[in-house]
């Protein structure tokens, strides 16, 4: 008796649930129905072809910069500062006064020792005429000349202790931060300022061993560096490249000289290198927008003609995605090692948004200017 209600309720649930599943089922045939009825507005994109262009060929380092002449001014002599003679920061001429030690005390034995200079020069004249008359031996004469040669010695010795504590600019450039103080006593080797010669400066840079042939000296080198406005550049030459490989690590170490008239390069500043090679590179370049960059391989849309099928597809264009293999990128443009042909169509911006044969219009009224060398908009 228990029995029969219990399969009448197992029933009315199959059959709850086969009306449930009959619903849903002519629910997702109408989504399928409508689905292949509903066409897909194209999409409006913008266009660029991928062109054969000439690079220059670059062979790219980082570098750091060097005074071609750099030295930290000191004391050869302990003396007390009398005079600071410069501003830090300043540009100062070869042979320009720096620093003056006290020298009261050399001036006074200088004028001393050019008076035994004045008499030992009047003996030996003296002695010299008495000895072409036969009045004196040739004894008194070596003697006299011994003694004025000792007065001179002498002088010269105190001239040069004036000399090294009064403190000139060895060579012209530009002075760094005052380490002295006037009325200080300095030691011997006691910095006063640092000088360097800025202009032009020295870039030394590094290259692998494979590359040592691609450095020769007179070739041109590109410098940029964040301390230069607006992303320019400056250009110099390749002056000397060492002989030898490093051990530690296999590279050749190269060094270009650069003009640096408005002092922006400072030593010790890291920069950029692109060392320019006398033949240009042939490469297959696109927009680097165009490119769908992502782990497993970057890729692009090309637009092509697809055919219609009757009212639901009709003719006109798609995109394919296209794998490509990436090479250097440079200002607005990528070059494409392999995966397209010259003159082929890509999608040049706004490709994340596409999917593999999604139609598309062409508009390139507002389509950017593509540049190999940009140059930023002044504010």
């Amino acid at each position: 008796m228990k029995i029969k209600p219990l399969l009448f309720t197992i029933l009315g649930v199959i059959l709850v649930v086969g009306v449930l599943a009959g619903i849903k089922a002519l629910q997702i045939g109408a989504l399928i129905k409508h689905e292949k009825t509903v066409q897909i507005p194209p999409e409006v994109v913008t266009t660029a072809r991928a062109e054969a262009q000439t690079w220059e060929s670059l062979v790219t380092a980082i570098g750091t910069l060097e005074a071609v002449q750099g030295v930290t001014v000191a004391a050869e002599l302990t003396g007390k500062v009398t005079e600071i003679a410069f501003e830090p920061g300043v540009f100062i001429r070869a042979g320009d006064l720096i620093v003056q030690q006290d020298i009261t005390a050399e001036r006074a034995q200088l004028r001393s020792a050019e008076a035994a200079v004045s008499l030992a020069r009047i003996t030996f004249e003296r002695t010299r005429k008495m000895l072409a008359t036969k009045t004196v031996a040739e004894a008194n004469y070596d003697n006299a000349e011994a003694q004025l040669k000792q007065a001179l010695a002498q002088a010269d010795m105190i001239r040069a202790t004036i000399d090294k504590k009064t403190i000139r600019a060895p060579f012209s450039g530009r002075l760094g931060v005052r380490q002295v103080n006037l009325g200080q006593i300095i030691q011997e080797n006691t910095p006063i300022v640092s000088l360097q010669a800025l202009d032009p400066i020295f870039v030394n840079f590094l290259v692998p061993q494979q590359q040592v042939h691609q450095m020769k000296t007179g070739y041109t080198v590109r410098i940029t560096s964040d301390a230069l406005p607006n992303g320019q550049s400056v250009t110099g030459t390749i002056t000397a490249v060492n002989p030898e490989v490093e051990v530690s690590n296999r590279n050749i170490r190269v060094q270009a000289t650069v003009a640096n008239p408005d002092d922006r390069l400072r030593p010790g500043m890291f920069v950029n290198v692109a060392v320019l090679q006398p033949e240009p590179e042939p490469v297959l370049a696109i927009p680097a927008t165009a490119v769908l960059y992502a782990p497993y391989s970057d890729s692009v849309f090309l637009v092509e003609e697809k055919k219609g099928e009757g009212d639901k597809q009709p003719a006109g264009l798609a995109v394919r995605q296209q794998f490509v293999r990436l090479g250097e990128q440079r200002g607005d443009f990528v070059a494409v090692l392999s995966g397209l042909m010259p003159e082929q169509t890509v999608v040049s911006t706004g490709v994340f948004k596409l999917r593999n044969g999604q139609a598309v219009i062409i508009d390139n009224s507002l389509a950017p200017e593509f540049k190999l060398a940009p140059q930023p908009k002044d504010g």
